[in-house]
C-alpha cells in the first residue's frame, strides 16, 4: 500500500524543518560484487571488488579502513600469501615486510558518494592444497567508531590442470618420466593423464606449477608446457570409459580378430550395449548362423552407408 493511501487526503502534513538524521541513524556499509569465498590456483590471483558507503546520513565523514589477515596452513612451512588493498588512486594497504599491518587509511566520503576498493589476493606458487587465508577489511567513522562494518573475504588454494606438449608417439614415455621425477619432490602432483586418443599432449594435475615446469624441462621428448591451465570440463570426457561397442553400427562389415572365427569377415546384425556384445553373420559360413561375440573382438573394415 502506498504512502498516500495510508493517510486521508484531507489531513495535510504539517510543514517541518529540514530533517536531520538523529544520532546513531547513520550506518556504514560494505557492498561486495560476486562471491566472498573463492578458490585460487597456486601462483594465481583473485580480485574482490567492493564499495564502501554511508547510509542514511547527509554529511561528509572521515572513514578509517584497516586490514587484518588470518592464514590457515595445512602443513608447516607453507609460504605466505600476498594481499593488497587499493583504490582508484593507488595502494591503500599491503602485507609486504616494509608495511605496517596496524596502519589505518583514512578516507573522506562525501554525501551520496561511494568509495571503490579492490582487494587482490595472490596464492604463492608453493601453496599446499587447502591452504586458506581470511582477510578482514574493517571500517569505522572516525568521530563515531560505533558506526562500523567489516567485510570478510576468503581464498583457498587449489590445484591446476596443466598440459605438457610432447613429441607425437611418446606421450606415455613422457608421462612415466614426469611421474618418476616429480615423486620425490614437494610439487603436489595428484594425477597424470595420457589419453590414448590425444596425440602430442599429457595432462598433469598439480599444485606447484612453477616446480612442475622445472621438472618438465629435464624430461626428454617434451616441448614445454601450454600457457595457462586446462579446465576439468575439457578433459572430463577422457575419464569416462566408452563402451567397447562404441562406433559400431548395424550393417558394418567387420573382421573378427579373436576367438575361433579369427580372420573371418562378417556383417553386424545386432548390438547389445549393456553387455558390450555384437551379433554378426559370417560371410563364408555354409549356413548363415548368427554369432554373438564381444565388441572388442572385431575390427571395423567398412562402415554402413
Amino acid at each position: 500500500m502506498g504512502l498516500f493511501e495510508v493517510e486521508p487526503k484531507k489531513q495535510e502534513p504539517k510543514k517541518e524543518a529540514p530533517h536531520h538524521a538523529p544520532t546513531g541513524a547513520k550506518a556504514l556499509q560494505f557492498v561486495v560484487q560476486g562471491d566472498t569465498k573463492r578458490s585460487v590456483a597456486s601462483g594465481d590471483s583473485t580480485e574482490f571488488e567492493a564499495t564502501l558507503k554511508i547510509v542514511d546520513d547527509g554529511q561528509a565523514h572521515s572513514v578509517a579502513v584497516k586490514v587484518d589477515t588470518v592464514f590457515s596452513a595445512t602443513e608447516e612451512g607453507s609460504p605466505e600469501w600476498f594481499v593488497k588493498l587499493f583504490d582508484p588512486v593507488g595502494v591503500v594497504w599491503e602485507n609486504t615486510p616494509s608495511a605496517d599491518p596496524a596502519t589505518e587509511k583514512v578516507f573522506e566520503i562525501m554525501p551520496g558518494e561511494e568509495k571503490s576498493l579492490t582487494l587482490k589476493i595472490t596464492s604463492p606458487t608453493g601453496a599446499r592444497f587447502g591452504d586458506k587465508i581470511t582477510v578482514l577489511v574493517s571500517a569505522n567513522i572516525s568521530d563515531d567508531p560505533s558506526v562500523n562494518d567489516t567485510l570478510t573475504l576468503q581464498a583457498t588454494a587449489r590445484q591446476s590442470i596443466m598440459a605438457i606438449k610432447t613429441s607425437i608417439g611418446h606421450e606415455k614415455t613422457v608421462a612415466d618420466s614426469v611421474a618418476s621425477r616429480a615423486k620425490p619432490k614437494p610439487i603436489g602432483v595428484f594425477a597424470i593423464l595420457s589419453p590414448a586418443t590425444i596425440r602430442g599432449y599429457v595432462f598433469v594435475e598439480a599444485m606447484n606449477t612453477d616446480a612442475l615446469r622445472d621438472v618438465v624441462k629435464g624430461v626428454r621428448r617434451t616441448r614445454g608446457m601450454v600457457k595457462g591451465e586446462t579446465t576439468f570440463a575439457e578433459i572430463e570426457h577422457f575419464l569416462t570409459p566408452k563402451p567397447i561397442v562404441s562406433g559400431i553400427v548395424e550393417g558394418d562389415i567387420v573382421e573378427l580378430i579373436a576367438g575361433p572365427f579369427k580372420g573371418e569377415k562378417a556383417r553386424v546384425q545386432q548390438i547389445d550395449e549393456s553387455k558390450e556384445q555384437i551379433t554378426v553373420e559370417l560371410f563364408e559360413a555354409m549356413v548363415p548362423i548368427p554369432v554373438t561375440i564381444r565388441g572388442d573382438h572385431v575390427r571395423v573394415l567398412e562402415k554402413e552407408k
